[in-house]
């Protein structure tokens, strides 16, 4: 059996220094989450007004794909960067294709049917990660 091991050490500077400096160098993800959530939120607007825009397609697939995405991404944050992608996503997929499963076998197939199923999933799951985040936060309190 193989074991993994951790570093304990960091060579990280521990001051605010780093990580505060102006210029290219900064951290461009906060950016990048919030274009992409413009972007789905964009997109499930665009599908469920019915406009005939070009960008409906495109922009409600990737809503489709990265709401489902990030809920799961937040539940398996003990997971490495990349697993936890691969992982998201292939969970995305499978939560739409369960949707679409269910709709049709009920015989209730709708575009705004499944937007709306997909964005209460997404929803529920990612306010149940929060809710254990949030219990796990009090319990370590009381304990202490």
């Amino acid at each position: 059996m193989q074991t993994i091991r951790l570093k304990t050490g960091s060579t990280a500077p521990t001051d605010g220094a780093a990580r505060a400096r102006p210029g290219p160098g900064r951290d461009l993800s906060p950016l990048l989450a919030g274009a992409a959530t413009a972007v789905g939120v964009v997109g499930a607007i665009l599908a469920l007004t019915g406009s005939d825009s070009p960008l409906r397609g495109p922009f409600t697939l990737f809503f489709l794909l990265a709401a489902p995405a990030a809920a799961l991404a937040a539940a398996l944050s003990g997971l490495d960067p990349f697993g936890r992608l691969l992982a998201a996503v292939a969970g995305a997929v499978v939560v739409n294709m369960l949707v679409a499963q269910g709709m049709l076998a009920v015989h209730r197939w709708s575009v705004h049917g499944g937007i709306a199923a997909v964005t209460s999933i997404s929803a529920l799951t990612l306010l149940l990660v929060l809710v254990r985040r949030l219990r796990g936060r009090t319990v370590r309190r009381q304990g202490s």
